[in-house]
């Protein structure tokens, strides 16, 4: 499977989650791959605390993609991670392939698309889930991959994607833009080759920092904070269900956590139940997304 995570804006929280999703889904015994596709920002080596790739590494995806190295440079997260912490024994695969030192921006052409063919039906056959990391916004990386996936070779591969926004109307308005805008996802699809409701019903939102305005944690707040967080509540709800991206095509939700707001980083059980420094409802939101990746009633046509 192939899940393409991608963002209208940057700080959405787009990469930190689907880290932590990834790990999640790893840790339970699934062989998970997540490939850096943000070649603007090849800097998620960071987040999976592996110090050899934390601007990206010689011969990444970047060399790959343009054609000067065979073959990209992979990184075993459980190996190398500077996280000790991490629960790698007898779990899946947990493989990290990164972009380039340096790497930028490049547009798409046809053998850089033939050579993404290549990469995803090769992971696709090692690994359950291949999760890979877009540039925010209508970037080349989107137009490789959407002219990748509409190739008749990778037809047969479940391809799924994850659009993340924070919860503000102006974030709402972003993905809403991203997808179904000019030169959105839909669009740039269809053009591509894919079939538009086929691509539309594999589109799934994430809420990243979302705070429940009916939680418990709020109970220092003063009751006319409490009535404001639940009116702007009602009020973005509404225009989420406007502009589909409400509860029907919701797959998670994950809660503000001051650790992932402070410090962008993997949240292991160490976190949570020793340390005490992250909350125990944001692993299990990630638990929910990585669950649900692959729960196919949650990608029923709706």
């Amino acid at each position: 499977m192939l899940v393409f995570a991608t963002s209208d804006k940057g700080g959405t929280g787009r990469s930190v989650t689907s880290a932590n999703v990834a790990y999640r889904r790893a840790a339970q015994g699934g062989d998970v791959a997540y490939l850096d596709f943000d070649f603007g920002s090849p800097t998620v080596g960071t987040i999976f605390g592996i110090a050899t790739a934390e601007r990206g590494a010689v011969g990444g995806l970047h060399s790959y993609l343009l054609g000067t190295v065979d073959w990209p440079v992979r990184i075993d997260v459980w190996a190398e991670s500077d996280r000790h912490n991490l629960h790698g024994d007898g779990a899946g695969q947990l493989v990290l392939f990164p972009g380039d030192i340096g790497g930028g921006e490049f547009p798409s052409s046809p053998d850089i698309v033939d050579r993404c063919v290549r990469l995803f039906l090769r992971l696709d056959e090692e690994f359950e889930v291949c999760v890979v990391d877009l540039s925010a916004g209508r970037s080349f990386a989107t137009e490789i991959v959407l002219a990748a996936t509409a190739r008749p070779e990778l037809r047969s591969v479940v391809a799924r994607w994850l659009v993340f926004h924070r919860w503000t109307r102006q974030h709402i308005v972003a993905a809403d833009g991203l997808v179904n805008g000019d030169n959105g996802i839909i669009k740039l699809g269809t053009e591509s080759g894919h079939d538009r409701e086929k691509l539309r019903a594999s589109i799934r939102y994430v809420r990243t920092a979302f705070i429940d305005p009916d939680t418990d944690e709020l109970a220092g707040l003063r009751a006319e904070q409490v009535a404001w967080l639940r009116a702007t509540n009602a009020l973005l709800q509404a225009l989420a269900g406007e502009r589909r991206i409400g509860r029907t095509t919701l797959i998670g939700s994950v809660p503000l956590d001051p650790v992932l707001q402070w410090r962008e980083q993997l949240i292991t059980d160490w976190d949570t139940a020793i340390r005490q420094t992250a909350n125990r409802s944001t692993v299990d939101a990630f638990e929910l997304i990585a669950k649900g990746l692959q729960d196919d009633a949650a990608w029923t046509s709706l």
